[in-house]
């Protein structure tokens, strides 16, 4: 009798856990009913020549193939075959599909500029099978965002939510139109915020394993009270298709973006002339710096606001704009959406100790690349590898002068099992140990510091290479001689 009850009370125990469970799982329905009109489909036309466009065979890495495992727009040729020895090629329609949704009741309408990019013809068509042409208002490759416009009023538009109070683990929803499947409804969960994804530096990704494929880029991603909080914009995938990994384009990020498209038809971003790279634990460890955090300044561009301002290469950006930098990449997003002209407070770590400055920000107006040549010193005598495994030699004064630098030692030989990853032709600049800066001005000066160090001691090198400046750690040198 006994182990009946207990069977009994297990089982009853078993079907209360299971409803609670089922009581406790989302509900997407109020989500898609009160939001999915708003959500529409983006098809474009482009006017190609046929001969460009490449036979649909597996196994084909052209450029459009590779941006199609990148982003997740399928781009399909018009019907018919290039004719074959008749002259040139006629022109035929690429056709491409992606979603939108809609802002206002007026008729704007945000996608991804990727979708939108070099079309001739944009059409929009709702749940309800109403289809509108749409004009461009402006696209921002930089960000993803295209604003468009269509000639309707009294539309169904979302709702907007705060992305900042977004929580890894959250339960969020996609609509869109994967592979042409309109108003597609899926789910998942927040799995990271503030994603840094290669060339995307000015966007903080919301990473999720929403399932996305192509055609829902541009869609909205909304949480579990109908606000839309990113625009899915990219996956990670290595078939093409969804793997669990998505990315969407922060709502504030978005919003800011569309602002500016509407009331200038561009976007005006922030710069103030500095190349940065990450701050390790060696490097943290070698400037003197509490934990590893901020952005390493390689150098300051001449003239530009960070030299006017007084920052210097070596400082460590930790503040700005009254924002904490904790990784090198936070700086170029703070940077770029702060408006060109303001006035802002940078914060700096210098030389053990922190600094606060004054910076006017500058426009940024296109990419700069840093030129990848090696500088050419002039020959220099022998020495002996010093504890670091490598050989060094002073500048001359005509090599000073054509590597604009002041000081400096030039790299004449790397021997095997080297400390130091550097090359020859390097120049280096200063040596960091224990947050002291040293200006390398003779060999003899620099091999003395190096003895004098501990063979466990962690140091800095600042390395000029061609016109590109970084910092190499070294942790641990070789015995004293």
């Amino acid at each position: 009798m006994r182990t009946i009850r207990a069977l009994a009370a297990l089982w009853l125990a078993a079907f209360s856990i299971a409803a609670v469970a089922q009581r406790d799982l989302p509900d997407f329905t109020r989500v898609v009913e009160e939001q999915g009109n708003a959500v529409v489909n983006i098809s474009t036309t482009q006017a190609v020549r046929r001969s460009a466009a490449l036979p649909q065979m597996p196994g084909i890495e052209d450029e459009e193939v590779l941006e199609f495992f990148r982003r997740f727009i399928p781009r399909q040729p018009g019907p018919g075959q290039p004719g074959q020895g008749q002259g040139p090629a006629p022109r035929a329609e690429s056709r491409s599909l992606g979603s939108g949704f809609v802002i206002s009741q007026d008729g704007y309408v945000l996608t991804n500029a990727h979708v939108v990019e070099g079309a001739d013809e944009i059409t929009v068509k709702f749940t309800d099978k109403r289809e509108f042409k749409a004009k461009v208002i402006g696209a921002d490759k930089r960000t993803d965002i295209a604003l468009i416009k269509i000639d309707a009023t009294g539309l169904p538009a979302v709702r907007f939510g705060d992305p900042q109070k977004l929580k890894v683990g959250e339960w969020v929803v996609a609509i869109g139109s994967p592979f042409g499947f309109d108003n597609t409804v899926t789910a998942g969960i927040v799995s990271a915020k503030g994603r840094s994804l290669p060339q995307e530096n000015f966007v903080p990704f919301i990473q999720t394993d929403v399932a996305i494929n192509p055609g829902n880029s541009g869609g909205p991603l909304f949480n579990m009270r109908g606000e839309v909080i990113g625009i899915n914009s990219q996956i990670y995938s290595r078939s093409g298709g969804f793997m669990g990994i998505s990315f969407a384009i922060p709502a504030d990020v978005a919003l800011d973006v569309q602002k500016q498209l509407k009331e200038k038809g561009r976007v005006a971003r922030g710069r103030i002339g500095v190349v940065i790279q990450e701050v390790t634990r060696d490097l943290a460890t070698s400037f003197g710096l509490d934990r590893p955090r901020g952005a390493l300044v390689n150098s300051v561009e001449k003239g530009s606001p960070a030299e006017k301002a007084d920052i210097e290469a070596t400082d460590i950006i930790v503040g700005f704009d009254g924002k904490g930098v904790e990784s090198s990449s936070d700086l170029p997003r703070i940077v770029g959406s702060t408006r060109p002209g303001t006035t802002v407070p940078v914060e700096v770590f210098r030389k053990g100790a922190t600094k606060k400055l004054q910076i006017t920000v500058g426009e940024l107006q296109e990419d700069r690349v840093a030129a990848a040549e090696k500088p050419r010193p002039e020959k220099a005598e022998p020495a002996q590898a010093n504890r670091l495994g490598i050989v060094v030699a002073e500048l001359s004064a005509d090599q000073k002068k054509d590597l604009k630098v002041q000081n400096g030692l030039v790299v004449t030989e790397v021997k095997p099992g080297a400390r130091a990853d550097v090359r020859k032709g390097d120049v280096l600049l200063t040596v960091v140990h224990k947050g002291q800066h040293t200006e390398l001005k003779s060999v003899d000066q620099f091999n003395r510091l190096l003895a004098g160090l501990d063979k466990s001691a962690v140091i800095t090198l600042q390395v000029k290479r061609g016109e590109t400046i970084a910092f190499v750690t070294v942790a641990g040198l070789t015995d004293k001689g």
